[in-house]
C-alpha cells in the first residue's frame, strides 16, 4: 500500500478520534477578549504529549501559551509550517443558541460550539497533520513545523506575531493554515486593515439656540458621507492578481456571498462606533467616529491616507488618529501549494478550489510579511461568530484530509 492511501485510510479509521477531539476542543473555552487560552492549549499539549511528541509551550503572557513542534524528515527538501489558533470570538450574553456555544454537541451531522469554524476545525487539521506526518517522519523529506497560537483575534502581540519576530525558525518556506475561507477556495492574499477614530468638535450649546451653536454631530454626518466616498476608488490588481481574480469570480461570490467579487478590489468602508453629544436637548460639541476600513491588493498605504488627510481639511475641527493597521498581501497564486491543495480540495463531482483573496484579516499576514508564500484552506465561513456557529461533519472530515494529503505531498515533492 503507498504511503499517500495509507493516510486516506488511516484518517477514515480515525473519524471517531477526530470528532470527539475537536468535540473536546470546542469544550475548552477560550473567548478573547479576554484571551485565556490555558484550556484549550492543554487540549493540543495533551493530545502531542499521548503521542510522545516533543514540544515547546512559549507564553511572552502567562494566560497566551503557544505551542510549537518541529521534525525532520530523513532527506533535506522544504520546509513546511502549520499554523492555527486556539482563541475564538467571544459570546455574548443576549445570544440564543440551538445547541450551547461550549457544548460541542453533535447533531444535524454538525459539531456546535464557539470555534468550531473559526478556527478549531482548522487547527484541529493542523494537528493532526503534523501527529500523522510525524509517525512517518523516517520516510519524509525536508522539515515540518507546527505552530498553535493565542492571540489572533484581536491582533495582538502575543501569539504568531511574538513566534514571527523572536523565533525564526517558525518562518519556512511555505505556511499552511486551516483559517475559514470555504473548501471551494484557497486564499492567497488578504485585503488590509486601517483602523481609525475621528474626532470631531464644535463649539455646542443649547439645542433652542442653534443659530448660535456648532454642532459636531451635523459636522460629523458630512465627514461620513466623505469618507463613504473612498468605496469609489479604483484599484488596479498587481501582476496577474487581476486575471486570476476574474477566473475565481463564481468561487467567490459562492464561498463569500454574492456581491463579494465586488468587494475584493474597492476599499471598503464600515462606520462602527459613533458617539456623540450628552442630552438630547444640548447641541453635541464633540463627536468620534471609528471606522473600519479594508483594503485591496494594490493599493499604497500612502495614497489611501493622502485622500484621507484631504477629506479631513474640509472639514475644520476634525482630527484623527490611526488605532490599528495591516497591509495588503498576497502571494503567488501560481505557487506549488496552490496545485497541490487544488488538487487535494477536489469535491467529488466538483470543481478544483480556486485562489482568492481574502475579505478577513488572519495571521497568514504576517508570514507573508517575512516574503514566505502563505496560504489559507478551511471551512466555509458561513456561521463565523455568529450564534449557532458550526461545522458540518465531512466538512470537516475533508479540510483535514485535505491538508494532510497537501502537507506530504508538498514535502515529498520538493
Amino acid at each position: 500500500m503507498d504511503t499517500r492511501q495509507g493516510l486516506i485510510e488511516r484518517i477514515e479509521n480515525d473519524r471517531d478520534l477526530l470528532i470527539d477531539f475537536l468535540i473536546g476542543f470546542l469544550q475548552a473555552e477560550s473567548p478573547n477578549p479576554p484571551g485565556d487560552t490555558r484550556a484549550a492549549a492543554r487540549c493540543v499539549t495533551d493530545f502531542l504529549e499521548a503521542r510522545g511528541i516533543a514540544h515547546r509551550v512559549i507564553a511572552p503572557e502567562a494566560t497566551m501559551p503557544n505551542i510549537v513542534a518541529a521534525l525532520d524528515g530523513a532527506q533535506p527538501g522544504r520546509h513546511l509550517v502549520l499554523n492555527g489558533h486556539i482563541d475564538v470570538f467571544p459570546v455574548a450574553e443576549h445570544e440564543t443558541w440551538t445547541h450551547g456555544p461550549w457544548s460541542g454537541d453533535v447533531a444535524d451531522g454538525h459539531i456546535w460550539g464557539r470555534g468550531a469554524v473559526d478556527m478549531k476545525c482548522g487547527t484541529t487539521a493542523s494537528l493532526f497533520t503534523y501527529a500523522y506526518l510525524h509517525e512517518l517522519r523516517e520516510s519524509l523529506k525536508g522539515r515540518l513545523t507546527l505552530t498553535v497560537v493565542s492571540d489572533e483575534e484581536t491582533f495582538g502581540p502575543w501569539g504568531a506575531r511574538h513566534l514571527i519576530e523572536h523565533f525564526p525558525e517558525v518562518h519556512g518556506d511555505c505556511c499552511l493554515s486551516g483559517e475559514p475561507s470555504d473548501p471551494s477556495t484557497i486564499r492567497f492574499g488578504e485585503k488590509g486593515t486601517l483602523w481609525l477614530k475621528f474626532e470631531v468638535t464644535a463649539s455646542g450649546g443649547h439645542s433652542a439656540y442653534p443659530h448660535r451653536a456648532a454642532s459636531a454631530s451635523k459636522a460629523a454626518v458630512a465627514l461620513l458621507a466623505d469618507l463613504r466616498a473612498l468605496e469609489e476608488v479604483e484599484v488596479v490588481p498587481p501582476g496577474n492578481i487581476g486575471t486570476v481574480l476574474v477566473e475565481s469570480h463564481d468561487a467567490m461570490e459562492h464561498a463569500l456571498g454574492a456581491g463579494a467579487s465586488g468587494v475584493i478590489q474597492h476599499v471598503s468602508v464600515n462606520f462602527g462606533v459613533i458617539r456623540a453629544g450628552v442630552k438630547i436637548n444640548m447641541v453635541p460639541s464633540l463627536a468620534t467616529i471609528e471606522v473600519d476600513l479594508r483594503l485591496p491588493v494594490g493599493i499604497d498605504r500612502a495614497d489611501i491616507l493622502a485622500k484621507i488627510d484631504a477629506i479631513v481639511a474640509r472639514h475644520p475641527g476634525t482630527a484623527y488618529e490611526i488605532v490599528n493597521e495591516s497591509a495588503p498581501n498576497w502571494c503567488d497564486p501560481d505557487h506549488p501549494m496552490v496545485d497541490i491543495l487544488r488538487r487535494n480540495g477536489r469535491l467529488p463531482g466538483g470543481a478544483a478550489p480556486a485562489p482568492v483573496i481574502g475579505l478577513g484579516a488572519t495571521d497568514m499576514r504576517l508570514w507573508r510579511g517575512r516574503g514566505v508564500p502563505a496560504f489559507v484552506y478551511g471551512p466555509s465561513p458561513r456561521t463565523m461568530g455568529s450564534p449557532d456557529e458550526r461545522i458540518e461533519i465531512e466538512e470537516f472530515l475533508h479540510v483535514l484530509r485535505t491538508h494532510v494529503l497537501s502537507a506530504y505531498d508538498y514535502l515529498m515533492d520538493g
